[in-house]
C-alpha cells in the first residue's frame, strides 16, 4: 500500500486511464476518470492533398512535434502509396524534432533529425532552431492536436513559407464532464488531478474563465487540490495558467506521475508530522 490512502484522484485523459487507475488503487487511492480530452486521427483523405504537395514539390525543412503525429503521417503516406517518395523528400530535407517519442518514430524509418529540442517543449525546439536559416525556405510543420500560432508565426517571422499539417485532433468528448471536473476542483471534492496532456489544461481553464471561476480554480490548486502533470509541456501549461504547486515526474510517463504524486504526499505527511 502506498501513501494515497483515502485520496480521490481525477484522471483527465482517456488514454491508458485503466492502467493509471490500477496504479492509483495499488497506492491506496480512489481513481476518478474525468476524460476531458481525446486524440482522434484525421481521415487519410484529409491529409492527401498536403502529402501530395510534399511529395511533388519537396521541402527544405520538416518540423515534427509529436511521435503520434509523425507516425500518423508515415501511415497515411503508406496508405496513399507514396511512402517511398515521402521518405526520399525527408532524407533530402533538414529535420527538426520535439520530444524523444518523435525521434523514435523517425528512426523507425531511418530518418535522423538535424535539430532536437533540449527539454521536450515547443520553446525548447525554437531555442534549438535559433541560428538556422529559414529565409524563403519551405517548412513542413506537423502540429499536434490543434493550431499553434506561436510555432507558425516563429517561422513566418523569419520569412519561412510554412505548410501546416494536422494529422490528428484533440477533442472534448463530453462537455458536461468538464463542468463536473471544474465543480469538483473548486468545491474541493478531489484531492488531486492527474493531467496527461496539455490540451486538457486549456480545456479546463477556458471553461473556468468563461464561468468567471478562474481565480477559484487556481486557488484550489494552490491550496488543497494537487495538480500532477505527466511532463514538462503539460506542467508549463499549468504554470502559464498560474498554478505553481505541481507534481512533475523526472521520467515523462503516466505511471511515473502517479509514483511522483505518491512521494509528494509522503513527504508532505512527514513534514506535517514534524510541525505538529
Amino acid at each position: 500500500m502506498g501513501n494515497l490512502k483515502g485520496m480521490r484522484i481525477a484522471i483527465t485523459g482517456s488514454r491508458k486511464s485503466e492502467e493509471i487507475s490500477t496504479l492509483i488503487r495499488k497506492k491506496g487511492g480512489e481513481p476518478v476518470i474525468r476524460a476531458i480530452q481525446e486524440t482522434v486521427k484525421v481521415a487519410v483523405s484529409t491529409l492527401q492533398e498536403d502529402l501530395y504537395k510534399v511529395v511533388n514539390n519537396g521541402i527544405d525543412w520538416a518540423v515534427f512535434t509529436t511521435g503520434i503525429g509523425t507516425t500518423a503521417l508515415f501511415e497515411a503516406a503508406e496508405e496513399l502509396g507514396v511512402l517511398k517518395q515521402y521518405l526520399q523528400v525527408l532524407q533530402k530535407a533538414k529535420i527538426a524534432v520535439r520530444g524523444y517519442k518523435t525521434v523514435a518514430a523517425l528512426k523507425k524509418h531511418d530518418v535522423n533529425p538535424d535539430v532536437v529540442d533540449d527539454d521536450g517543449t515547443n520553446d525548447g525546439l525554437l531555442r534549438a532552431l535559433e541560428g538556422s536559416e529559414f529565409e524563403n525556405q519551405q517548412v513542413l510543420l506537423q502540429l499536434h492536436g490543434e493550431p499553434i500560432p506561436k510555432l507558425s508565426e516563429w517561422f513566418k517571422h523569419r520569412n519561412g513559407m510554412v505548410h501546416e499539417i494536422l494529422p490528428y485532433k484533440t477533442i472534448v468528448p463530453n462537455r458536461e464532464t468538464v463542468e463536473q471536473l471544474l465543480n469538483e476542483i473548486v468545491e474541493k471534492k478531489l484531492d488531486a488531478v492527474a493531467f496527461t496532456a496539455a490540451p486538457q489544461v486549456r480545456v479546463l481553464f477556458r471553461l473556468a474563465e468563461k464561468r468567471g471561476s478562474l481565480s477559484k480554480l487556481v486557488e484550489a490548486f494552490q491550496q488543497e487540490v494537487v495538480a500532477a502533470a505527466v511532463g514538462k509541456v503539460t506542467a508549463g501549461e499549468l504554470r502559464e495558467q498560474g498554478v505553481h504547486r505541481l507534481v512533475v515526474p523526472q521520467l515523462e510517463r503516466m505511471g511515473a506521475m502517479i509514483v511522483a504524486l505518491d512521494e509528494y504526499v509522503k513527504h508532505n505527511e512527514q513534514s506535517n508530522a514534524v510541525e505538529k
